[in-house]
């Protein structure tokens, strides 16, 4: 099992940037696929993008294709979300995730969730 922690989060405008950093211990993290994830209030959580364990294989969702990008530094164990011209409807709690194999955007067969982080884009 690993451990993930996420940060990042906050107040921004429509138009701005934040980045997520999504920090694991207790295992090594080259080891697992890792995804993005978010659930806007009232709606169910949804994909964003993942990374492959050695990080050539990079997935997002339509929504976010084009203003956010996924990276991954195992050497600090960490992996990152840079979210660029946000929208309002980016709204949401964000969540890190940990799978083995391969990444999907699926929500079920991810093993391990961080806590989420809230971002709020205002108009």
């Amino acid at each position: 099992q690993v451990q993930l922690v996420e940060s990042g989060g906050g107040l921004v405008q429509a138009g701005g940037s934040l980045r997520l950093s999504c920090a694991a211990s207790g295992r090594t993290l080259s080891s697992y696929s890792m995804g993005w994830f978010r659930q806007p209030p009232g709606k169910e959580r949804e994909f964003v993008g993942s990374i492959s364990q050695s990080g050539r294989g990079i997935y997002y969702a339509n929504s976010v294709k084009g203003r956010f990008t996924i990276s991954r530094d195992n050497a600090k164990n960490t992996v990152y979300l840079q979210m660029n011209k946000l929208k309002p409807e980016d709204t949401a709690i964000y969540y890190c995730a940990a799978k083995t194999g391969g990444p999907t955007h699926l929500v079920g067969p991810w093993t391990d969730w961080g806590q989420g982080t809230q971002v709020t884009v205002s108009s």
